[in-house]
């Protein structure tokens, strides 16, 4: 089995479900707290290139959203910069396996990746 990276915030109920999940699969992943220890802008990159595009993975109800001007628009660069200046932007949970990757909203996504 590839490696796998679990990019989540603790606090979060859908991502303890996805841990729990990964963890009935026999799968214990990489845990990343990305509020605490933010990808890197390369991180970043990959991240999107495995879940399809920055846009799948930015939070767009947040204040940072507005505030850093991003809209559906956006171009790839301008979300990924907003991401790596604001982590709060990042979707959670995100699960990374080789080079695919699901955001696991619901939980149920990470179907996608088996």
């Amino acid at each position: 089995m590839s490696s796998t990276t679990l990019y989540y915030n603790p606090k979060c109920g859908t991502c303890r479900k996805v841990l729990e999940a990964l963890k009935k699969k026999k799968i214990e992943p990489r845990l990343v707290e990305y509020l605490k220890t933010p990808p890197t802008a390369a991180e970043l990159a990959a991240i999107a290139r495995a879940c399809g595009g920055a846009h799948a993975i930015v939070r767009v109800k947040e204040d940072e959203y507005a505030a850093e001007s991003l809209s559906d628009s956006s171009s790839e660069k301008d979300v990924l910069r907003a991401i790596a200046k604001h982590p709060i932007l990042l979707q959670r949970p995100i699960v990374i396996m080789g080079k695919r990757g699901v955001v696991a909203r619901p939980p149920e996504k990470l179907e996608d990746l088996f």
